[in-house]
């Protein structure tokens, strides 16, 4: 396995991690929670982001 492939399966799994937790803090209710999946969802799109550059890169190497 190589280090670009490592990289976004980490990348992945730390999305779908982000995701899980955003919607954990959603659910729970609260205006303290209300905040914390708002900084749930910026890391979830940050980390999707990088999930697409590193495929985007990886296709290209190729």
């Amino acid at each position: 396995m190589s280090l670009l492939t490592l990289a976004l399966v980490a990348a992945v799994v730390a999305t779908v991690y982000a995701f899980i937790g955003g919607l954990t803090s959603m659910v729970s209710g609260g205006e303290v929670n209300h905040h914390s999946s708002e900084q749930w969802m910026v890391m979830r799109i940050g980390f999707q982001l990088l999930a697409v550059v590193l495929l985007l890169f990886a296709v290209l190497m190729k």
